[in-house]
């Protein structure tokens, strides 16, 4: 462990001991506060939930978004910059008195998705994406983070002045991913500055979460979400026609082994007492014709870690299985791994100081989850400050265990009363830390 990474891990650790000696009345009155606002302002989160998602916009196009969230901000006379990794806005709230500066994060983008739940607000717009009009539909939650963040905005600015701390309001274009051949989302707003001026101490973000029982909160100490990266193998063989295989050599007959043999390696190479680890080939690509054995062969697939080292060795698996397997056959093969997100990492300190506020806001209905093995690149923010980033269970009502549409497809859709709860945990997140640091 780094010095700064110890001294900020023992500072953790002091607030965490020190909230029980802030004052009980001060923290009583802004819970209750919060819980009394939410309230109020629930109807308002719907009416802006709704507004984006019925005008969703593709990663690094959230102009008309990014201008909605802007004046809004503006609205509640906040210092904000736009622009900022394209489309992203900031709004800081400066408190009234002196304590730490939390950074509170929601996503903008959508999805080349359609929607066919057939809500009166469900959207009908469509976008260019990688050259073919598409339909586009927040099919992810990412219409209600902005909502929910909006709500905690207008709840804090009410009372700025006994505020203790400056929080920046963080809204993310491109969290899906950039198109190709350009940058964007949370690592190219950490590269412009977006943790500095003034300095973020700690991040905290969230996720509605539609496989989860309403109102759940989830979390998880260390990784919560998997790093995603992405690999090319390209194999070659020798052309030939095909009823006379052995006077060439077949890359799809040796692209079939080395599916098996990638599978091989999280099964039988992999310490998954460890760790969850997913190695998946989704595209495979070889051929023109019946009767002609190809050339060559693409396999395209993803991994997901949620351990450093554990990523690095399997990509050095990957590595050494397809050279063998390509060698054993006759053939040659190439590997190009890209990174991708990295493990999105709960700080344990940051976690176990903020653990009894998650279990005021979610009564019961808080635990800690397993793993998940999609990927955020919330990743960024964490890896340069202390984060937290949690789940908010939005099962709709009308649904039973495990019937509600997973992420990313057409029929997601979400119980949008869970927003209270997402409203809540995240003001009440900002609050206790700020007045656990000032008590300190």
């Amino acid at each position: 462990m780094s010095p700064s990474r110890f001294l900020v891990s023992i500072a953790f650790l002091a607030i965490a001991g020190s909230f029980t000696a802030v004052g009980a009345a001060d923290a009583d009155d802004w819970h209750d506060w919060i819980d009394a606002e939410t309230e109020r302002l629930y109807d308002d989160v719907v009416e802006w939930r709704r507004h984006f998602h019925r005008n969703p916009e593709l990663s690094n196009r959230e102009f008309e978004t990014a201008a909605y969230i802007a004046d809004f901000l503006r609205g509640l006379d906040m210092e904000v910059t736009t622009g900022v990794a394209h489309t992203g806005v900031i709004g800081v709230l400066e408190g009234g008195r002196p304590g730490p500066v939390v950074g509170l994060r929601a996503d903008m983008d959508a999805l080349p998705v359609p929607s066919r739940v057939g809500l009166p607000f469900s959207p009908d717009v469509t976008s260019e994406f990688l050259g073919d009009e598409v339909p586009v539909s927040h099919a992810c939650g990412h219409d209600a983070h902005m909502a929910m963040l909006m709500g905690v905005a207008r709840m804090m600015a009410e009372r700025r002045d006994e505020l203790p701390g400056t929080i920046k309001f963080i809204f993310q274009p491109a969290e899906e991913g950039a198109p190709p051949g350009e940058e964007g989302g949370a690592e190219l707003m950490v590269a412009e500055g977006v943790l500095k001026n003034p300095d973020v101490d700690v991040v905290f973000g969230q996720h509605i979460w539609s496989p989860a029982p309403a109102d759940m909160i989830g979390y998880r100490p260390g990784g919560m979400l998997a790093a995603s990266d992405r690999f090319v193998i390209t194999i070659n063989g020798k052309q030939t026609h095909g009823s006379t295989p052995w006077t060439g050599v077949d890359p799809i007959a040796v692209a079939a082994q080395m599916i098996i043999g990638l599978n091989m390696i999280v099964s039988r190479q992999t310490e998954l007492t460890k760790d969850a680890a997913v190695i998946s080939v989704g595209r495979v690509r070889a051929g023109v014709r019946n009767n002609i054995i190809p050339e060559s062969a693409e396999l395209i697939g993803t991994i997901r870690t949620l351990d450093t080292d554990m990523q690095d060795k399997i990509h050095a698996d990957i590595r050494r299985t397809v050279e063998h397997v390509a060698l054993s056959f006759g053939a040659t093969a190439e590997v190009d791994i890209q990174r991708g997100y990295p493990v999105t990492f709960n700080d344990p300190d940051l976690t176990e100081a903020m653990r009894p506020t998650l279990e005021r806001v979610g009564g019961g209905r808080t635990r800690v989850m397993d793993a998940i093995t999609g990927a955020e690149d919330f990743s960024f923010f964490a890896n340069e400050v202390p984060g937290l980033y949690i789940a908010v269970g939005a099962s709709p009502a009308d649904l039973g265990p495990g019937e509600a549409a997973p992420h990313h497809t057409p029929d997601f859709r979400i119980e949008e009363s869970a927003m209270k709860t997402g409203v809540r945990a995240l003001a009440n997140l900002t609050i206790d830390y700020m007045l656990a640091a000032d008590g300190d």
